[in-house]
């Protein structure tokens, strides 16, 4: 009888804690005020008397700040330009034509003349770079531009019909060419196109270049043993210019072994592997290469020379002079501290709404310089949003999640109905560990305790919230209808269970918890009410399973703790 009916109990459970959460979410959307429209993930997380500060130094590097986990390594490094070989040029093949493509023998030209005489049709080149006109002979037209082909015909026609007569020419089709594809590319080839396909078609129609061998920046165009055109593919990428030779059936596009390679990472918008030719071997031509973020100050330089392995830290403003060679990698750092943070206000309150303060800036000193309306601000309940704190709560609940699949889940089964019951289970945790780990705590911490503000040194990117007074209080979880209703400070907690339909069948009427403004979250029987408050009612955990109900309650209580729904059972 246990056994049928334990992972229908479990499944409950599940959804009891998930409708809790996400009900809590909408619910909290109910409180009066600018504020009070807060998420539960947005709320608070109690500080201790005395805040640990966050040790952002990286001895090894020599930098200060939130570190890059970027290590000082080529592994998975592209080099500049490897994203044009994705497949973008690869289906562009057209036969429109520009106006400086030149006619050569075997395209069809459209021809038609009206006045004296009357000619209508499509003409080929011929091997001779002619097209025959009757009563007007051959028209020499190979070589001619496009745009001069009109004009070319017009004066052949008029050499002998000089009155009532007109011209018009179009250029219809062009002979196809099969261009060879070869040296430092993925998949060597022949491959077709038109004359007017820029290179890129063609490289991309190889696979592109190889990322460890080729040059992006010596690519060669030869026609019968002879160069007729260089490309340089990172003055596409820089500057948008591209050589357009018109191809000849034959051709042979060589893309020919990748020049000195500097290997760029760090405080950079994108680490790339670029590729410097012989003559700009100097730290200048990196600086006009990669993109740096705006902090960066030092640049750290590793690779070998005759006499050894080197390694160097430089500021950048000495970086333009330094010589450099194959193989280097430099790693751009963001070493100078910032004497000024940046610090948001949020909430109800009057002028500006970021601050620029000195790094050492206390909270009530940023309050002192704030201008609330004091009949609409709660100033008592002032909180704060922090970065950091999101991230170590985000880690916690991410490492509880983990445990409770790899201690659950690894249990074994005695028995095929045993087995049975714990395969649901799976399925029912593993979709319950996949909601859970889409939680996004916001890191807030509540400074206020005792009705006192704890005078907490601000960090930049702190949001300091003031809430606007509510004369609301919000009751949700497990109560039939979860609702909003005017604060009255003679009714009891029960009495406004009591209007919200009461309990559900699920509900733990010894577990009821209050949140307030501040995100702080005391149990029902320590505190009194006060508006602005949100009673929550916690669901009931079956203990069928003591050690699957035991993890799944922690878990839901570090949520809780993470978003300030609930502290502790």
């Amino acid at each position: 009888m246990g056994n049928k009916y334990y992972p229908i109990m479990i499944k409950h459970t599940l959804l009891f804690i998930l409708v809790m959460v996400m009900g809590a979410v909408q619910a909290a959307t109910f409180l009066g005020g600018d504020n009070a429209g807060l998420l539960p993930l947005e709320q608070a997380q109690v500080i201790p008397e005395k805040v640990e500060e966050v040790n952002n130094v990286n001895w090894k590097s020599g930098t200060y700040g939130i570190q890059s986990s970027t290590t000082l390594s080529d592994s998975g490094v592209q080099p500049f330009g490897a994203e044009l070989f994705a497949g973008g040029f690869r289906g562009m093949r057209t036969d429109d034509l520009n106006p400086e493509y030149k006619v050569v023998p075997g395209d069809q030209i459209t021809l038609k003349i009206w006045g004296a005489i009357d000619v209508d049709r499509v003409m080929s080149v011929d091997s001779q770079g002619n097209i025959f006109i009757p009563a007007i002979g051959p028209v020499k037209v190979q070589g001619i531009p496009h745009s001069q082909l009109d004009s070319k015909v017009r004066a052949a026609v008029k050499t002998v019909y000089q009155d009532n007569i007109s011209v018009y020419t179009n250029l219809q089709g062009v002979q196809p060419v099969a261009v060879f594809v070869t040296g430092f590319v993925n998949k060597p080839g022949r491959y077709a196109g038109t004359p007017n396909d820029s290179i890129l078609y063609f490289l991309d129609q190889s696979g592109g270049i190889d990322e460890a061998l080729g040059s992006y920046r010596t690519i060669k165009v030869q026609r019968k043993g002879k160069e007729i055109a260089k490309v340089d593919l990172y003055a596409f990428l820089l500057e948008g210019t591209l050589a357009r030779p018109q191809f000849q059936d034959g051709d042979t596009v060589i893309v020919e072994r990748r020049g000195p390679v500097v290997t760029v990472v760090g405080e950079v918008e994108r680490a790339y592997r670029y590729e410097l030719t012989t003559s700009t071997m100097k730290g200048e031509s990196i600086l006009s290469l990669a993109r740096t973020k705006p902090d960066v100050t030092h640049a750290l330089l590793r690779g070998t020379r005759t006499s050894g392995p080197i390694s160097s830290y430089h500021p950048v403003i000495e970086l333009q002079e330094l010589v450099l060679s194959d193989g280097d990698e430099l790693l751009f750092t963001a070493d100078q501290v910032l004497n000024t943070i940046v610090v948001q206000i949020e909430g109800r309150y009057l002028g500006q709404s970021r601050y620029t303060v000195p790094n050492n800036t206390m909270l009530n000193e940023l309050l002192d310089n704030i201008e609330v309306p004091a009949d609409l601000a709660d100033v008592s309940s002032v909180s704060i949003r922090r970065i950091s704190v999101a991230e170590r709560q985000k880690k916690s609940l991410m490492d509880s999640l983990a445990r409770l699949q790899s201690t659950y889940l690894g249990a074994s089964s005695s028995t095929s109905e045993e087995a049975e019951i714990r395969i649901k289970e799976a399925e029912l945790i593993n979709e319950f560990v996949k909601k859970a780990s889409q939680v996004q705590p916001n890191g807030r911490l509540v400074v206020v305790q005792h009705d006192k503000i704890a005078n907490v040194r601000l960090q930049d990117g702190d949001v300091v919230t003031i809430p606007e007074r509510s004369d609301s209080l919000l009751i949700s979880g497990e109560v039939l209808v979860p609702q909003a209703v005017v604060f009255s400070e003679n009714s009891s907690a029960k009495e406004y269970i009591k209007g919200a339909g009461g309990f559900t069948q699920h509900a733990d009427k010894d577990k009821i918890m209050v949140v307030r403004t501040n995100g702080e979250v005391r149990s029902i029987e320590d505190i009194s009410l006060r508006a602005g408050d949100e009673i929550l009612v916690l669901p009931v955990v079956p203990t069928k399973n003591l050690q699957l109900a035991t993890s799944i309650t922690q878990i839901l209580y570090q949520i809780a703790i993470a978003t300030s729904v609930v502290l502790d059972l």
